[in-house]
């Protein structure tokens, strides 16, 4: 599609002239409100200031002293477009120039004191579950930046990528924390400092040590990703679907942690050659085609219903079915859904929006949230179809 490439690459102008810097959903608490009152130290004031800055339609990060930064796996995702767009041209040396330039980025910004390479994001975030003051690494952040290395070292050949990203396992394995069912199988925490059982996280830490035994060979990776695998797959629901997690007031079902889901299970499947789980993803699939996407191309976020339409999910859709290799059969859907979205999220100066509500829209460029996801998805989708950039 024309219409895409050139989406794509207006969208890469804009966050190449902003150098990758942005500001973030929940960035609120780099605030100086938080950060110099007594107000910062309040759990319920600082949920509250998240979910302002979050919910509002107005960007107040400039009055309140809110700075854009580098977010880690917003980087990463940014790497990965990148690698994606060098291997169908392997001509043009500005990507692999880019690609260079962002995955020493990624070594530099590597959170210190922990078993094993890993990264969290640039600001504190309070959330009804859990407190993490800025720099603690998560597992989800982690998994998709040891994706983008693995693919850097792949395409520039730099041993300290794969080294580095090897050595994230041990983070997975000793550092975060464990949650067991009764067959002994297990889902870890989102970071070393809570206890949570959010199956998305679960599943990004099965890939992240599925990927490690593909470029390292331990057999202790491939083992433990797949009693990780067993634990998200035993809490699916009859539908194919899951909760957020385990938590009562995370039982929300919405599409792009189904998708991380799928694409998961689907890593672990295609690197392991065990197909144990090849009934939950068929079933997950189903259910996530189904139920997340409508007729005239708006993407979902919840299951029961339409708005907001978050910009994660329309991305995840175009990455979920190109990583399973499920785009071709099902393009129309994909194109649908991409054209919706362009016309629909991305601005004039090229860059998407966060949220599109029933009433008012979040237009706030948030970088981390929605260009990195948008650009990572395109490429994707670029690569697929082999359209020239």
């Amino acid at each position: 599609m024309d219409m895409v490439t050139e989406s794509f690459n207006g969208l890469k102008e804009y966050c190449e002239a902003e150098n990758y810097m942005g500001w973030d959903p929940y960035d609120g608490l780099n605030s100086w409100v938080i950060q110099r009152t007594f107000l910062g130290k309040s759990s319920y004031f600082r949920l509250a200031w998240i979910q302002l800055f979050k919910r509002s339609p107005f960007n107040f990060r400039k009055i309140f002293g809110v700075k854009k930064g580098y977010n880690p796996k917003g980087i990463g995702l940014f790497v990965i477009a990148y690698c994606n767009m060098a291997k169908l041209y392997p001509d043009k040396k500005e990507f692999r120039d880019k690609v260079e330039f962002l995955a020493d980025k990624l070594v530099e910004l590597r959170s210190n004191g922990y078993s094993g390479a890993c990264w969290g994001y640039n600001f504190d975030w309070q959330a009804r579950a859990f407190y993490q003051p800025k720099g603690t690494p998560t597992v989800v952040a982690t998994s998709f930046v040891v994706e983008s290395l693995f693919m850097a070292f792949d395409l520039i050949g730099k041993l300290e990528y794969k080294d580095v990203a090897l050595s994230s396992a041990k983070f997975v394995l000793k550092d975060l924390n464990r949650t067991y069912d009764e067959s002994n199988n297990y889902t870890l925490s989102y970071s070393a400092l809570d206890n949570t059982q959010v199956f998305n996280a679960g599943l990004l830490g099965a890939k992240l040590l599925a990927l490690c035994y593909r470029y390292g060979g331990k057999e202790e990776n491939i083992k433990e990703a797949k009693r990780i695998c067993a634990y998200v797959c035993n809490k699916q629901n009859d539908d194919g679907s899951w909760a957020y997690s385990t938590l009562p007031y995370h039982q929300w079902v919405d599409s792009f942690h189904t998708g991380f889901n799928l694409e998961c299970l689907y890593a672990y499947t295609k690197i392991s050659g065990d197909n144990t789980f090849q009934e939950n993803i068929d079933k997950g699939l189903k259910y996530y085609l189904d139920n997340f996407f409508m007729a005239d191309g708006r993407a979902k976020y919840y299951n029961n219903k339409v708005y907001p339409i978050d910009i994660h999910s329309p991305a995840q859709l175009t990455v979920t079915l190109c990583k399973m290799n499920l785009a071709y059969e099902n393009i129309e859907l994909v194109d649908r859904v991409l054209k919706w979205t362009i016309d629909n999220m991305q601005d004039g100066e090229g860059f998407f929006y966060y949220q599109k509500k029933k009433n008012i829209s979040s237009k706030i460029p948030y970088m981390r949230w929605a260009q990195s996801w948008m650009l990572y998805a395109m490429s994707f989708y670029i690569k697929n179809q082999g359209n020239n950039v």
